[in-house]
């Protein structure tokens, strides 16, 4: 072999050994960028761990049961027993793959092919983008490891044979359409709209959005009722007279427009991350909403 030749070899030895490190960062560096954006969506505006923590029975969070589920929701027509969702193999979704979890979040429907049913908003979550539903199946299956048996939901309704066809493709919203990305951080990933729109026979009226009215019995074990606000632009019972600092103060910090701490049902120690581009763009949207109004809650 000539001198020539072993310095061609050696150049291309050189080039590749240049080109696969370059892959590797670059795999490196999307895979971290994908975990920190599940990170900021499931610790954030999507809040999983205020319905799908161990609390106490007074509500508090357990300390190391993040994600354990066992947190319980009563309605007329269903108790709701939030799942584990740690990578426990018997008990949370550590055998699922990905895929799995993915279909089970927006389509719900478990690996066994049983239809999952309310609180989860499937209407809603049918449409967060592949990118982040990529980005929180990710950050799920980092999570520590939890082994929590939880009881499966009863129903006293009729669910559907499914939410809707196989999804194809989901594309992200752009961020530079406030009123669109806010409705995306609102519905699919907050599901702000899910516990702010009236329920009816297990179903969400969806011609009423954000008109609120839905009552939650014992929420967190406190010993009240909570009933869900208006959010809708309605000048008295919504939010059509509060100001946008306001509106993203209640979001964020829990505190009203008349600055009373409201209830800690709603997962403001998740809210208080979300980013304040991100809250300009939920109050863009809000702001959108029509009035609307739902009757109170019965009494019983």
């Amino acid at each position: 072999m000539t001198d020539s030749t072993s310095r061609s070899w050696a150049a291309l030895a050189l080039v590749l050994s240049l080109f696969f490190a370059t892959n590797a960062c670059s795999e490196d560096s999307a895979g971290e960028a994908l975990l920190a954006r599940g990170d900021y969506l499931v610790n954030g505006v999507v809040a999983c761990g205020n319905c799908h923590s161990a609390r106490t029975s007074d509500g508090e969070l357990i300390e190391g049961m993040e994600f354990a589920g066992n947190f319980v929701i009563e309605d007329p027509g269903f108790r709701a027993y939030a799942p584990n969702i740690t990578p426990a193999v018997r008990t949370g979704i550590g055998s699922w793959t990905a895929e799995e979890i993915t279909r089970a979040i927006r389509e719900g429907v478990r690996p066994d092919g049983q239809v999952l049913g309310p609180p989860m908003a499937f209407q809603l979550y049918r449409k967060i983008s592949d990118n982040d539903i990529r980005a929180i199946v990710a950050y799920l299956r980092s999570v520590p490891t939890v082994e929590n048996e939880v009881p499966r939901t009863t129903f006293r309704i009729p669910l559907p044979p499914n939410w809707g066809p196989p999804l194809g493709v989901v594309p992200d919203v752009p961020r530079d359409d406030l009123v669109a990305y806010g409705a995306y951080l609102t519905g699919p990933l907050g599901h702000c709209t899910e516990c702010h729109t009236p329920l009816v026979k297990g179903r969400f009226d969806w011609s009423r959005i954000g008109a609120g009215g839905n009552l939650f019995q014992n929420p967190l074990g406190k010993g009240f009722r909570a009933v869900s606000s208006n959010i809708t632009q309605h000048p008295e019972l919504g939010l059509g007279q509060w100001s946008d600092d306001e509106i993203k103060r209640a979001i964020a910090d829990g505190i009203s427009r008349d600055g009373r701490q409201l209830l800690t049902f709603m997962g403001f120690s998740y809210y208080s991350s979300i980013k304040d581009e991100d809250l300009d763009a939920m109050v863009a949207y809000l702001r959108t909403i029509p009035p609307a109004t739902a009757p109170p809650p019965a009494a019983d």
